[in-house]
């Protein structure tokens, strides 16, 4: 009778375990017990270390040699090689047993084990896989674990002897096993010493079962050096989630916790983001039982802004306070160079609307049009300008834009003023030669204050000083080329709409600097009573 060569690994001193495994990788310091089976009449066994015999077998208590246990209390890599057993009855010995190599790992520095392009591998197909050592190996094994009770081992060897990088490929994948690895390097002399295992490498392959849903707080678009939370939810059940961001070469993995009855989730925290947070991510959910992975959630876009300085302003056509039912066209701009630009709303569950921009006069620029608007459509808006080179990294914002979306009914402004649109335009060019054009805005301003609607009137909010005009830098007026253009919304609300292209100030005779005119190009005004320049004179 052939006898059986096997390893039992003892584990805290609990009853040991039998492994009959044609290989067996041992971490270094474990104990370890080689049991030969044989015939129920054998007398005496004996090991066997091929090329290197195994002084440590003689220090064995014959008790247990006899037995055909051969325990080590600590395996180090004296006792690493390639081992056969035999038997005796009287004086006959049996055949060698099938040999069993006992690989000791811990030799060297573990090697770092990764997806060449992805860890997430579509179903049917084959994924290359690196096994990458600090230190130069003569070969490499990738070994597959979690199903199989004989681990599966490819063997690599570099491209160039002494090299510490080899390339595996497996698959094809699908989704109903698991496909979790180790790597490990070793060298020819002695094969059987090994490094550290790899770090698991589990490869994620998407199945048809329900998407789990992913959404972020505070927001999807982040300053560096704050916080985010990534929530992963899901009613199927999941017992655990991972999360994804495209391009990278590993995933996180977390728990599933069910904060109410058929619900559960798990939020995966990015403290302080930097640049390198920025990109597309997707989450996936499974249940314990199965190792089949869910359909991939929806992507999400994580945004890091503050990655250029040049500043973007967001202008609104007509201007920022508007009827129900009117076209609205949100402008972003910059004097530097973006191939697209964000717009984004405070609030807003919808992710932020991305156009392309276009270059005219000088500036880049894109239209964000709203038609026709609705009260939906009021709030707080900013744009980002980005790069082609990386969409997920933005500009500083710009300054906010608060949109105001008033409801239908008479036109309180027309209806103070009785439709005199002389008087107010000859108003605005007295005070624009004689004060200068900061006191023309401030008095657009303050006139409308004193052209609130009586209370019988739907209710106009009306904005402090500045609020709605964040791109007026009175002192670059003098150095730029400026056309100023006011307007009346059927609202009442005035407003600046400021054109700019680099240019001295031109000066008329006499030395004169020549100003332009503020002239309302809609609306009117009615009969007031007392002199509208004498009105204008006490502001």
């Amino acid at each position: 009778m052939t006898p059986i060569l096997t390893v039992l690994i003892c584990l805290g001193g609990t009853s040991p375990h039998s492994q009959t495994l044609p290989g067996s990788m041992i971490s270094q310091g474990s104990p370890v017990t080689l049991r030969c089976q044989g015939s129920l009449q054998a007398q005496e066994y004996r090991l066997h270390r091929e090329k290197n015999p195994a002084s440590w077998v003689r220090r064995i208590q014959q008790e247990l040699v006899k037995k055909g246990y051969f325990p080590i209390a600590s395996i180090t890599l004296e006792h690493a090689g390639r081992y056969r057993c035999w038997y005796y009855i009287r004086t006959h010995s049996s055949e060698y047993s099938d040999p069993l190599e006992l690989v000791v790992t811990g030799a060297y520095r573990k090697p770092t084990l990764s997806a060449l392009l992805s860890p997430v591998v579509t179903s049917g197909r084959r994924v290359t896989l690196q096994c990458v050592s600090q230190v130069a190996h003569d070969s490499f094994f990738l070994c597959k674990e979690g199903e199989d009770e004989h681990p599966q081992c490819l063997n690599s060897q570099p491209r160039t002897r002494g090299s510490s990088r080899a390339v595996f490929s497996v698959g094809p994948v699908s989704p109903s096993r698991r496909w979790s690895y180790r790597c490990y390097g070793y060298d020819s002399h002695p094969p059987y010493v090994w490094s550290l295992p790899s770090d698991l490498l589990e490869l994620l392959v998407p199945g048809v079962s329900k998407k789990p849903s992913l959404s972020v707080q505070p927001g999807p678009i982040v300053a560096p050096g704050e916080n985010l939370t990534l929530q992963c939810g899901s009613d199927a059940g999941y017992d655990r989630f991972v999360l994804y961001k495209e391009g990278e070469r590993d995933f996180l993995q977390r728990p599933g916790r069910q904060p109410q009855a058929g619900l559960s989730q798990a939020n995966f925290s990015l403290d302080a983001v930097s640049h390198s947070h920025g990109g597309q991510y997707r989450c996936y959910g499974a249940h314990n039982l199965s190792s089949e992975w869910s359909a991939p959630s929806d992507p999400l876009d994580i945004l890091i802004s503050g990655q250029f300085y040049d500043t973007v302003s967001l202008l609104v056509q007509p201007g920022p306070t508007v009827a129900s039912g009117v076209n609205v066209t949100l402008l972003c701009q910059s004097w530097g160079q973006f191939h697209t630009f964000l717009l984004t709303k405070e609030g807003a569950a919808h992710p932020p609307l991305r156009v392309r921009s276009e270059h005219q006069a000088q500036q880049y620029q894109a239209e964000f049009p709203m038609s026709p608007v609705t009260s939906a459509h009021a709030g707080t808006y900013r744009c980002y300008g980005s790069l082609s080179s990386n969409p997920h990294l933005l500009s500083v914002p710009s300054d906010p834009l608060e949109l105001m979306v008033s409801g239908e009914g008479p036109d309180p402004f027309h209806e103070e003023t009785g439709g005199n649109p002389g008087l107010l335009r000859n108003s605005l060019e007295f005070i624009a030669q004689e004060r200068g054009w900061l006191r023309v805005l401030l008095l657009c301003f303050d006139y409308q204050e004193q052209l609130r609607p009586s209370a019988h009137h739907k209710t106009i909010q009306t904005p402090r000083l500045g609020r709605w005009v964040p791109w007026v830098d009175i002192q670059r007026i003098t150095h730029w080329r400026t056309s100023l253009t006011w307007a009346w919304l059927s609202s009442g609300f005035c407003y600046l709409r400021l054109s700019t292209a680099r240019e001295a100030p031109k000066m008329q005779p006499g030395g004169e600097q020549q100003r332009g005119q503020c002239t309302p190009q809609t609306g009117s005004l009615g009969n007031r009573s007392g002199d509208p320049r004498r009105f204008w004179e006490t502001i």
